[in-house]
């Protein structure tokens, strides 16, 4: 494990005006309801991304910009829901209005090459508000556009295809339950948990949480409609204190990260969905608590627009409260894991230690095994 720089990068980029791209031919205007998981109030946000891609001497002549919007049109015509507004009903209630006004579309120049972002390719990007323009009065999670779009041209020929989702809507990745291998996930897991707990200094007898944002989709029987895309998204948890976490040995914290994603289930989806109806859209509990998100069987950089497989993809800055992992290379082309852990700058200092001391005495211990056979 090594701690990343941070990428800070200055450059100027010149915009065209935004625009609002519509499908290439008309489609229904109606309106639906979002289900009562996309309702939910953890989800009324905007998520953001960005993806890179360098010059293909294949595609000389060929617009990025032009080609996205172009393949955009067409798509829309069968998810026309992503071009109309979503509204609130009774009890806050939100249903997408098919309205057909479009999805929000920038094209832009940057005077920087991909070369420039450096060796590895990994949020949080400080640059990124120049990647990703949010227009004024465009980011609201009603009544305003649900994706917006800028592709940004280098000047090595290479560009960047920024995103910004509303939640509700969809997921936006699809990605399975385990994606790490199950005892990866869960010894990195369980390392970073315990470590951050430690690092906050907490007394012994308050209570900490491991929450785990999963993918229920191949939980459900039957299984959901071909082609649906709105969230399946499920939340389960891990409680103890940080007495406990922090004093039991590394096992402990492994098998409360294996308990918790173990209890995801038809059973339990539908029982969360429940309790989201009748306590009125509670939010997830985030004191005290790690959240984890693995991206990194999540084919980011599988898009292909005709320029091949991009460098990256992922989050721009990920987010303060939630851990994303995702697949990272570095210089030499070793394939890791990035993760963004979001702590105080005094905590930070402390919770590098923690890790430090835990990889030390791990290889200590590897080393006495050894030598003992």
């Amino acid at each position: 494990m090594a701690l990343l720089p941070l990428t800070s990068l200055v450059f100027k980029v010149r915009r065209l005006e935004p625009e609002l791209v519509t499908p290439a031919k008309p489609t229904p205007h109606e309106c639906k309801l979002l289900s009562d998981i996309d309702d939910q109030e953890g989800h009324r946000l905007q998520i953001r991304g960005l993806h890179f891609y360098r010059c293909n001497l294949s595609m000389q002549g060929k617009d990025p910009a032009r080609v996205i919007k172009e393949a955009l049109e067409a798509t829309l015509v069968f998810y026309y829901p992503f071009v109309g507004r979503l509204r609130e009903g009774q009890n806050r209630k939100l249903m997408v209005d098919c309205t057909g006004e479009g999805v929000l579309f920038i094209e832009a120049d940057a005077n920087v090459t991909l070369e420039e972002f450096g060796d590895a390719l990994h949020p949080p990007f400080s640059c990124y508000e120049e990647l990703l323009y949010e227009v004024p009065g465009s980011n609201d999670v009603l009544n305003c556009p649900l994706p917006q779009i800028q592709v940004t041209h280098l000047k090595c020929g290479g560009f960047i295809f920024a995103r910004r989702f509303n939640n509700t809507m969809s997921d936006v990745v699809r990605f399975a339950p385990d994606n790490l291998g199950c005892l990866t996930f869960e010894i990195l897991t369980a390392c970073l948990w315990r470590c951050r707990t430690k690092a906050l200094e907490l007394g012994s007898n308050e209570d900490v949480h491991f929450i785990y944002i999963v993918n229920a989709w191949s939980k459900f029987n039957p299984p959901l409609p071909l082609g649906f895309y709105g969230n399946a998204l499920g939340y389960p948890a891990a409680l103890t204190t940080a007495g406990k976490l922090c004093q039991n040995p590394l096992g402990y914290a492994i098998e409360l990260v294996k308990q918790a994603k173990a209890k995801v289930t038809e059973g339990y989806m539908k029982a969360m969905t429940d309790l989201m109806v009748i306590r009125g859209r509670p939010i997830v509990n985030i004191v005290r608590s790690f959240i984890v998100s693995d991206l990194t069987q999540a084919r980011f950089r599988e898009v292909d627009f005709g320029w091949g497989k991009e460098e990256f993809g992922g989050p721009t800055n990920g987010c303060e409260i939630i851990s994303f992992y995702i697949p990272s290379k570095n210089k030499e082309g070793e394939e890791g894991i990035a993760v963004r852990v979001c702590l105080p700058a005094p905590v930070m200092e402390t919770f590098f230690k923690e890790l430090d001391r835990m990889l030390k005495d791990n290889a200590a211990a590897s080393v006495k095994t050894s030598n003992s056979k």
